[in-house]
């Protein structure tokens, strides 16, 4: 897949509008305690997009419960931020994908597009083969695929899975499933 993606300010504002969509439904199915949510979106420095995509492209949505009492909060699922990573989603799994391990000619390419380095590499190559196959949402979700997805070449083989015209879709389509991964509740 192409990681010229991860320069693509128009696959950043659609995965914005996703998010968008995902707060919407959030914010329409209210609090489970019956009380209204009120907006409190919280603002992420993420690394790794284009530049001048604008600061609402940085801005997490999340909402807070008004019922006195409650005040619980609730963070829809995101297509734009892998849980807590201060990269963004698609920089962690396109980068993630690409075969043929970690040299020095590919960290150099790799600092210089969206600024990760090799310490960051090996993190998330470590976090896709032995913390994500153990996860509570891979093992609910991994039988979804048959034949059975090869979890040494995790992100690679779970992008391969997806259909799409092109690697744009398949990126949507695997962002879309791991948005689960997004929430606290995962």
């Amino acid at each position: 897949m192409c990681l010229r993606l991860l320069q693509d300010s128009r696959l950043y504002r659609f995965l914005f509008t996703i998010d968008q969509e995902f707060a919407d439904e959030a914010h329409a199915a209210g609090c489970p305690c019956g009380g209204r949510l009120h907006r409190a979106n919280y603002d992420r420095k993420a690394r790794g997009g284009p530049s001048g995509m604008g600061p609402e492209c940085d801005r997490r949505f999340s909402f807070c419960c008004a019922r006195e009492g409650c005040r619980s909060r609730k963070t829809p699922p995101s297509v734009r931020f892998l849980g807590r990573r201060v990269y963004l989603g698609a920089v962690v799994l396109l980068v993630s994908a690409m075969q043929g391990g970690i040299t020095d000619r590919r960290v150099a390419e790799l600092q210089e597009l969206v600024g990760v380095s090799r310490r960051t590499l090996w993190r998330w190559r470590r976090w896709w083969r032995r913390m994500f196959p153990t996860s509570d949402f891979w093992r609910r979700e991994r039988g979804r695929f048959m034949p059975a997805l090869h979890e040494g070449a995790l992100s690679a083989s779970l992008l391969e899975r997806f259909s799409g015209e092109d690697g744009r879709c398949r990126l949507i389509q695997a962002l879309r499933f791991l948005a689960p991964l997004t929430t606290q509740s995962c």
